[in-house]
């Protein structure tokens, strides 16, 4: 969209304080607290939407990024009861759960040999075995084995657990898994960052402070990582701007974030069943909102699974530049809460076609967006044919 075409749209909007929200996006300034909340209360979707595309044309133009990965989650036993969560067995009832051994998690490494997979993306439960040093212990085998493969692993609620439980520092934990081949951070965990919201959906698991602290030494440490925000449950949107904005804050900070996801509440199979879900309306607001307030990100991220593939293709026109990767149905989180995506896999060539069918142009990348390949001109029959794309 053309900075011609959005002044218009801006200067045709009937509120005032709207239309000075527009005029600080197209001159590049910054957004505050209650202009994101006006935003989510009182702005239209086609406004929001107008000036979040805006936003991430001006970053990306049409590029759509991915990467070709897949997921190991270790355990779905947990320490832990969150009141939001369809995915963890409590360790009491761990055998309605699974725990994988790190033989176990090797297969599932050896069974992407030969394959042009560039990131293992490793999240579970909290459980009371899998401490530090078998997690130290997994890493290094996996890099032995495939010393080009990214590691991205292990919420900050994870590490938190694991540290304690070491009786290491935040710092020293961090650098022992990183020393032994962990390279980012996944943004899992956050929630919403509110106490109040906190001690009803999350109230044993690592609080605000300590989630950001954990990233905040990863970057120190050279490493980069990602954040989340789980939204469309009890909290409200003055919790959601708060939320984004201590991650905006550590941004200025350190600059390690790679991208930032809202991630829609699923209400299937959990302790929260009654809340009901956002809609799509919601939903894309709540991307446009954060690619307008999260002006130090670089990304912005739809994870495909959570939200379904329309869903997702349609927020390439709120603001989202970022649809995850291929997944390989190798994650349940979501599949377990409800999510349209029971069996999230596709294709290189499937992700490709799904971006180009809105006029977008698919990129792989890495997972610090360093750009593999650009798939604007290939052929989707030819890909859907060969096996290098499928």
């Amino acid at each position: 969209m053309r900075t011609e075409q959005i002044q218009e749209i801006v200067n045709n909007q009937s509120d005032a304080m709207l239309r000075r929200i527009g005029d600080k996006i197209i001159n590049g300034e910054r957004i505050f607290f209650d202009e994101a909340v006006l935003l989510f209360e009182k702005a239209g979707l086609a406004f929001t939407g107008a000036l979040a595309n805006y936003k991430r044309e001006s970053l990306h133009g049409n590029k759509t990024y991915f990467n070709r990965n897949f997921h190991i989650e270790p355990t779905n036993v947990c320490v832990f009861s969150c009141a939001f969560c369809s995915y963890s067995r409590l360790y009491a009832h761990r055998d309605e759960g699974w725990e994988l051994s790190i033989d176990q998690m090797m297969d599932m490494v050896k069974k992407y040999d030969g394959k042009p997979v560039t990131e293992v993306h490793i999240v579970g439960g909290v459980h009371p075995k899998m401490n530090l040093y078998f997690f130290v212990e997994l890493l290094q085998k996996i890099k032995a084995h495939r010393p080009d493969l990214h590691i991205k692993g292990f919420t900050a609620v994870e590490l938190d657990y694991m540290f304690r439980k070491a009786k290491l520092s935040v710092e020293e934990g961090v650098k022992t898994l990183h020393e032994a081949g962990l390279d980012s951070l996944p943004g899992g965990g956050a929630e919403i960052f509110d106490t109040e919201i906190r001690k009803q959906i999350c109230e044993d698991k690592v609080n605000a402070d300590g989630w950001l602290d954990i990233h905040r030494h990863a970057h120190l440490l050279g490493m980069h990582s990602n954040a989340t925000m789980l939204y469309g449950h009890i909290e409200n949107y003055g919790h959601r701007v708060d939320h984004m904005e201590r991650l905006r804050k550590l941004q200025d900070e350190t600059g390690g974030f790679n991208t930032f996801i809202p991630l829609k509440f699923r209400n299937k199979g959990n302790d929260m069943s009654y809340v009901a879900e956002s809609s799509v309306i919601e939903d894309m607001k709540t991307y446009a909102v954060s690619r307008l307030f999260m002006d130090n990100f670089p990304h912005i991220k739809a994870y495909w699974p959570m939200l379904g593939r329309q869903s997702a293709q349609l927020t390439l026109s709120f603001g989202v530049n970022d649809l995850d990767g291929t997944i390989d149905d190798s994650t349940k989180i979501y599949s377990m809460a409800g999510s349209e995506e029971q069996h999230p896999s596709l294709s290189t060539a499937e992700l490709v076609a799904l971006i180009k069918q809105v006029k977008r142009e698919p990129v792989e990348r890495d997972t610090l967006y360093k750009e593999i390949k650009n798939y604007k001109d290939m052929d989707l029959t030819a890909m859907a044919s060969s096996p290098l794309y499928n």
